[in-house]
């Protein structure tokens, strides 16, 4: 097994992860801000959820072609859900104290936001963050369908001319990678967490 593919499918699952924090992010703090927008924008990742990784990434390839851009591209899609829901759950779950206090403290909405409501969500919002890079590691498997490579080269390869060897040497390196980004990303979450509580 080639370290390229690895490198290959770690570089397509952290330019997913970045993208989907940099997306999922506002539009989880503006379906908690603009209550009108936040059943459409939470609906529409619960449906983006429910559609099959391969076919998303198929109806992308239409667009964009075959590629990594179209495995990106179809990550994020498909790793909003976690990301946007925690970081409106985060949100919405303070306690109203909180926020009335930093209101009666004269701050302005925006402040509030940026400096009280979102610290105390971001263990919420991380947690969110951790769940979408692990699906990540896994949905990208379907990468070598659309011209995107990394670890699902190996288990198809292996497939097609029925080697075992291949097939177990591509599952074990994206069960490896997936634990180690779970245990890495628990151990902050835990430590997020305890910092919460004090």
């Amino acid at each position: 097994m080639s370290f390229e593919l690895v490198w290959e499918h770690l570089y397509i699952v952290l330019a997913a992860v970045i993208a989907t924090i940099l997306l999922g992010l506002p539009l989880g703090i503006l379906a908690y801000i603009n209550r009108r927008m936040h059943g459409v924008i939470l609906w529409t990742v619960d449906i983006l959820q429910t559609i099959p990784a391969l076919a998303l990434l198929g109806m992308i390839m239409v667009i964009f072609g075959a590629g990594k851009l179209t495995v990106i591209i179809g990550l994020v899609l498909y790793s909003l859900l976690p990301v946007v829901r925690n970081t409106y759950l985060g949100l919405t779950n303070i306690d109203p104290a909180i926020k009335e206090a930093a209101r009666g403290m004269g701050m302005s909405t925006g402040y509030r936001l940026l400096h009280v409501e979102l610290p105390l969500a971001f263990p919420m919002i991380f947690t969110g963050i951790r769940i979408a890079t692990v699906t990540a590691v896994g949905v990208a498997v379907f990468a070598t369908f659309v011209g995107g490579g990394g670890l699902g080269s190996i288990i198809y390869r292996g497939i097609h001319v029925q080697n075992m060897n291949l097939i177990m040497s591509g599952t074990f390196s994206l069960m490896a990678m997936a634990i180690l980004f779970d245990a890495v990303m628990s151990l902050v979450e835990k430590k997020l967490y305890r910092q919460k509580k004090k």
